[in-house]
């Protein structure tokens, strides 16, 4: 039997070994989430003991997210050449040193700096993870799963953000990123014995023993082996070695695609950061208290995970096309309700809660949609410039918020102003959409056995 690896995958029903691995994935995810809060919890306690002024926390604050652009950038690609599995292992091992190493910090220079040196880490491990989470899923249930694994950031910021506010109490600021360093060293044993290479990876390179390791794999996914691998894809390795990574990204089939799901990452996040960085002090500036402005920021992490669980639901019954439009026309109009209703606290908690929605639901669909561009080749390499993107406009937005609110803009105005990027994403998906050959989007993006929409 010669293998398909492909249509084993994509015609069988997900099996035990499979979800797990995509569990897993989920699970690592959750490291995204506890990493920013760790920061954004712990401020006040490092400010209070080194006595910094608002752009040392700022810079504290802004570290991590650069490490993590930079990460996406430029050690997310390196899982085409080496593997995925590699590269999030080698990411978990700089995730866990820069938190370990965070709790010795003895100056705000030295945080600073492992805080970029964490982010990288983490960068460089969530295009792998999409990656592995895409390929391991059959098509009906692929955009689900993607989502599905976005709520990790969601589900780690909210349980991070809980046993954050215990240990602060009881132990001090320190103690959060001990935490966190351990808990990344436990994820590694769950990561060798359940997380599985790419299959296509191990078909496209060939490295040694790759029949071996493939059989392997399909052993635990329920599958015959395979007495050989296809030959067509030791002829196509050859000729896309020449054009794999970033250059493929911009070569002339490529290239409209690629900018336009970046333009659609760098948006969305932007509005989405702007969403979590802010919220929570515009609240109290409108009048609220400091818990209510907590509560506030709480509800959009609650939001963020029932989003990405609806969008995991909906997904194997409605088109990702109509599904991701719905998402970002609804989370527009969400942040222009809110920009009237920041003064009423029973109603903005409750538009809160459907903002977080669906901003993490449009998330977890550009997530879905970006490792459908591209070849297995250059898979790791668009995904991780398509989320690097995204972290520059995360890193802008914030930034770009506090100037306007120096400059004297209304609250309500800056919710209204970051309706904006998301229409425009609107605009940068449906170009997108328009760029992928129709066998792709036949068999990614329409649900099997339910009706078109």
């Amino acid at each position: 039997m010669i293998l398909d690896v492909r249509k084993a995958i994509d015609e069988s029903p997900m099996s035990r070994f499979q979800i797990i691995a995509v569990t897993v994935c989920v699970v690592l995810n959750m490291l995204d989430g506890f990493d920013v809060l760790a920061m954004a919890f712990t401020a006040a306690h490092a400010s209070a003991e080194w006595h910094l002024n608002g752009k040392q926390v700022g810079i504290l604050l802004s570290a991590g997210l650069l490490g993590m652009g930079a990460g996406s950038l430029f050690l997310a690609p390196l899982a085409d050449r080496f593997g995925r599995r590699t590269i999030i292992l080698a990411s978990l091992l700089i995730i866990a040193a820069g938190m370990l190493l965070s709790a010795l910090a003895q100056s705000p220079d030295q945080l600073a700096a492992l805080r970029a040196f964490t982010g990288v880490g983490i960068g460089g491990m969530l295009a792998s993870l999409t990656v592995i989470t895409a390929e391991y899923s059959p098509n009906r249930w692929r955009s689900a799963a993607i989502s599905m694994q976005s709520t990790g950031y969601a589900l780690g910021a909210t349980i991070g953000g809980i046993i954050a506010a215990l240990l602060l109490t009881r132990f001090g600021w320190r103690s959060v990123f001990l935490f966190g360093g351990l808990a990344t060293v436990s994820t590694l044993p769950l990561v060798l014995a359940w997380l599985p290479e790419s299959l296509d990876h191990i078909v496209i390179k060939r490295p040694q023993g790759a029949l071996e390791k493939v059989n392997k794999i399909l052993k635990r996914m329920g599958h015959l082996p395979a007495d050989a691998l296809p030959a067509a894809a030791l002829q196509d390795a050859a000729a896309m070695d020449r054009r794999s990574g970033f250059v493929a990204l911009l070569s002339p089939a490529l290239v409209l695609r690629t900018l336009m799901i970046w333009a659609a990452f760098f948006l969305v996040m932007a509005s989405f950061y702007f969403v979590m960085s802010w919220t929570p002090k515009l609240l109290v500036q409108a009048g609220m208290s400091a818990s209510q402005g907590i509560t506030g920021g709480v509800l959009l992490n609650v939001g963020g995970m029932l989003g990405c669980i609806v969008f995991s639901v909906l997904s194997p019954r409605i088109r990702l096309r109509s599904l991701l439009y719905t998402y970002i026309a609804s989370g527009a109009l969400s942040l222009v309700l809110f920009g009237f209703v920041t003064s009423s606290l029973e109603v903005s908690m409750i538009v809160a809660l459907v903002i977080g929605a669906t901003i993490s639901g449009c998330i977890g669909g550009l997530y879905s949609l970006a490792p459908l561009l591209y070849p297995i080749e250059a898979r790791a390499t668009g995904m991780g410039w398509a989320i690097g993107m995204g972290r520059i406009g995360a890193i802008l937005a914030p930034l770009t918020v506090g100037l306007l609110i120096d400059g004297g803009w209304a609250i309500g105005h800056l919710y209204f102003l970051f309706a904006a990027p998301l229409l425009a994403a609107a605009v940068a998906v449906s170009i997108t959409f328009a760029r992928i050959p129709a066998g792709v989007v036949d068999a990614h993006c329409k649900p099997q056995g339910a009706a078109a929409t």
